[in-house]
């Protein structure tokens, strides 16, 4: 039954989705999986929000997806293209990563740090010498414009930047490269409910505007269900949710959350 599993989900696919998960496992050392057997399949574009605690797999998923962390079993497709070692220039070009922490450099101005995100795509010497064609500093000033920023705000040093500011510079920077999918940590977890809403807004116009695909995770139930198309629901590292906000009622949220703590259902108001 896997191995009849696994060809279907590789045939969809090749068929042209987006993303697809099959059987992913990862561990930690002797303690439990952080991951235990996760599988679904992402059409593009949409908005997909993985929620759960702190601990249910989220960032480790995502980190596996990006190629960052090696699983102990399982496959992972990328608009058709297994993540393997061999691939995964060819994935990383199909994926924006929006941070938690932002992913700044605080020297660079906004403006430097959209450009930057262009980098897979230029050669040493134009990186060194920041001398990045005209095309591609009209797309970044556009793409700041679209975000909120002002010229202003664009010509300033990152670490002058508000916390909104600045997370409104990494979802710029990570489309210049016109991804495919976009992968984000955590983007509003440092952010007040208001800030956070603006950003989720920002992403979720990165489906509409720019067709690219969004797997956000997650801990706000409140956000979640305002903004996502759809939510993955993780806990212990397995699936335990898949469908439409409309479908996650309250006692399958205390399901989600059971075991959490005493804030066992977050919202943002109370992040």
């Amino acid at each position: 039954m896997p191995a009849k599993r696994s060809r279907s989900i590789a045939s969809q696919a090749s068929a042209g989705r987006l993303l697809s998960c099959d059987g992913l496992v990862k561990s930690y050392g002797d303690g439990p999986p952080a991951l235990g057997g996760v599988s679904f399949v992402m059409e593009a574009p949409q908005f997909t929000v993985l929620l759960g605690s702190s601990g249910s797999g989220k960032t480790t998923l995502l980190r596996a997806i990006a190629g960052l962390v090696p699983l102990d079993q399982g496959e992972i497709h990328v608009t058709g293209v297994a993540l393997t070692r061999a691939n995964l220039k060819t994935v990383r070009r199909r994926l924006g990563m929006v941070h938690q922490e932002f992913g700044l450099t605080d020297r660079l101005t906004a403006a430097q740090n959209v450009l930057a995100g262009a980098a897979p795509d230029l050669s040493w010497s134009r990186l060194l010498f920041q001398a990045y064609p005209t095309p591609l500093r009209q797309r970044a000033c556009s793409l700041l414009a679209e975000v909120g920023l002002t010229e202003i705000q664009a010509n300033r040093k990152a670490r002058e930047l508000s916390g909104g500011q600045r997370q409104r510079v990494g979802i710029a920077r990570a489309l210049i490269g016109q991804p495919q999918l976009f992968l984000a940590d955590e983007p509003v977890a440092n952010l007040d409910p208001q800030t956070a809403s603006g950003i989720l807004a920002l992403l979720r116009e990165a489906v509409t505007v720019h067709g690219v695909g969004v797997l956000c995770s997650l801990h706000q139930t409140d956000l979640a269900c305002q903004y996502a198309d759809r939510i993955i629901g993780l806990q212990g590292g397995r699936l335990v949710f898949d469908g439409p906000p409309a479908d996650l009622s309250p006692a399958a949220t205390a399901a989600l959350f059971a075991g959490a703590g005493a804030a066992a259902v977050p919202t943002s108001t109370a992040a």
